[in-house]
């Protein structure tokens, strides 16, 4: 299975192909990947970063000096340090989570993994992961990469994206689906 040639006609893609191109080649993959789930963890968890990332009123040079600094904080390794340089200057911080995200899928293909997104309201134990990821790999016969995201307004259930398929269970889904059967 041959992801690459459509990741890389995204922009975010090609930032991310050359990430993983340069880490593949300097057999440097696991600290890379090890920096980019830090990444994203940092995303994810800090609301003044997620919104530095996409803010067009900070300059250039600050968001140079932010990266440079949060490289050091997070303890993320040259290569993705470097590539949050590049993305600050050219001012494409923007594209991060895309990138990571594509990132992830280049690095799941190249083991023969299958990436599925599982949204959740609350956090998930590795317990119920692991139980999600087992599952899943019985459902598609792969080893299965869970990427796995926290967002409250789902109210509770999953909602689970694997390629191009999507499982939404949802307390959310079931109420607005509810909600329009009572309408008529």
């Amino acid at each position: 299975m041959d992801i690459s040639g459509g990741i890389q006609a995204s922009l975010a893609g090609r930032y991310a192909s050359a990430l993983f191109s340069l880490a593949r080649d300097d057999k440097q993959l696991a600290d890379v990947e090890a920096s980019v789930a830090t990444l994203r963890a940092a995303l994810n968890e800090s609301p003044d970063f997620a919104a530095m990332t996409k803010s067009q009123t900070i300059s250039r040079g600050a968001a140079e000096k932010v990266v440079e600094a949060l490289s050091t904080t997070l303890k993320l390794d040259t290569m993705t340090g470097n590539l949050l340089g590049v993305l600050a200057h050219n001012r494409r911080l923007g594209q991060l989570s895309n990138i990571l995200a594509a990132f992830d899928t280049l690095v799941a293909a190249h083991r023969g993994e299958v990436t599925a997104e599982v949204t959740s309201a609350f956090p998930l134990t590795e317990t119920q992961i692991d139980e999600i990821r087992k599952q899943l790999k019985d459902r598609a016969g792969h080893s299965i990469k869970i990427t796995a995201k926290v967002d409250p307004s789902i109210l509770g259930g999953l909602i689970v994206r694997m390629g191009s398929q999507m499982i939404d269970s949802s307390i959310k889904t079931r109420l607005n689906t509810l909600s329009q059967a009572m309408k008529g």
